[in-house]
């Protein structure tokens, strides 16, 4: 059932944050004060059917039972765009089986808000993490492909079909006709992502993180193409500062693990191209959160929705 939020005017409650990833589940209880009171793990189990769902209930129903007190509500991270009033995930085609249209509210008996995976990493860092009390934030998420999510006046814009925030999306090349999943030709996310190291190094290397390590090892090859992507990322946050002049830019996913590695040429290639009236430089800030921001992140935005 639906809890009053009246009997809750003087006690925000808890929240239950869950990340429904292709691999695994995440979720988390936090009280008012974002404190993180239990995480807990288990595999989406994704086999072509929509049985993964009985897993999802499965997190639920671990962590009331650890928790043994009513709950305010569920926010729920997921691959996808959400419908308007996000109560779904209104559109991801060709994965999990089941999502699109389902609805979580009446499936679990709470007050449930869906939120796009990387939108939810923006929430976090904004909510508790390394953009706290900052008011217009952008974060891109850098892994096997490229995401993030735009923070405007402290809100989240989510934008029309809620969709703001694909960077990895933009052209910073339209002569290369090598198109993303979503058809944009010569993306960032082609540029920079896991995705297609094998395709951008010509087969000689199969994930980013060998290429960065025959860099570090002076391999002229692997710095010419790891430079070249780091210059293609340092355009398109110099590009996305003049559209959005935001306070800070935080980076997050698994390619920033290569730590110096990419923050001292993304640093020299941002004072290459950034625009900067006064001087004033644009913060480029590594995420507090690994990989239980999409959990966190969610719980925040529910707990938003009930303030």
């Amino acid at each position: 059932m639906y809890l009053n939020t009246q009997y809750w005017l003087g006690f925000m409650g808890f929240i239950i944050g869950i990340d429904l990833g292709g691999t695994n589940i995440k979720g988390i209880i936090i009280n008012e004060n974002g404190d993180v009171l239990k995480q807990h793990y288990i595999p989406t189990q994704d086999s072509g059917d929509a049985s993964w769902r009985i897993n999802v209930k499965e997190m639920l129903d671990y962590l009331k039972e650890y928790l043994r007190e009513p709950i305010l509500g569920i926010g729920l991270s997921a691959p996808g765009l959400p419908n308007a009033q996000n109560q779904c995930i209104a559109y991801l085609p060709n994965r999990l089986n089941g999502l699109e249209n389902f609805m979580w509210g009446e499936y679990f008996g709470d007050a449930t808000y869906i939120l796009n995976d990387a939108h939810s990493a923006l929430m976090a860092e904004v909510k508790y993490g390394v953009a706290k009390d900052k008011k217009n934030v952008v974060l891109l998420t850098l892994g096997t492909g490229v995401g993030g999510g735009i923070l405007i006046n402290g809100q989240l814009y989510q934008g029309l079909s809620q969709m703001a925030g694909h960077f990895g999306h933009i052209s910073i090349n339209a002569y290369d006709d090598t198109k993303s999943i979503v058809g944009m030709i010569g993306s960032l996310e082609y540029a920079i992502g896991n995705y297609s190291i094998e395709e951008r190094t010509h087969g000689r290397f199969t994930s980013t993180w060998e290429l960065v390590e025959a860099h570090r090892r002076g391999d002229f090859f692997a710095t010419y193409i790891w430079l070249s992507s780091v210059r293609k990322l340092a355009v398109a946050i110099s590009s996305l500062c003049n559209a959005l002049s935001p306070e800070m830019v935080v980076l997050a996913g698994g390619l920033t693990l290569a730590d110096d590695a990419l923050y001292e040429p993304l640093k020299s290639f941002m004072d290459l191209y950034e625009w900067r009236p006064g001087g004033k430089k644009t913060e480029i800030i590594q995420a507090y959160f690994g990989d239980m921001a999409g959990a966190i992140g969610a719980a925040a935005f529910a707990q938003s929705k009930f303030n």
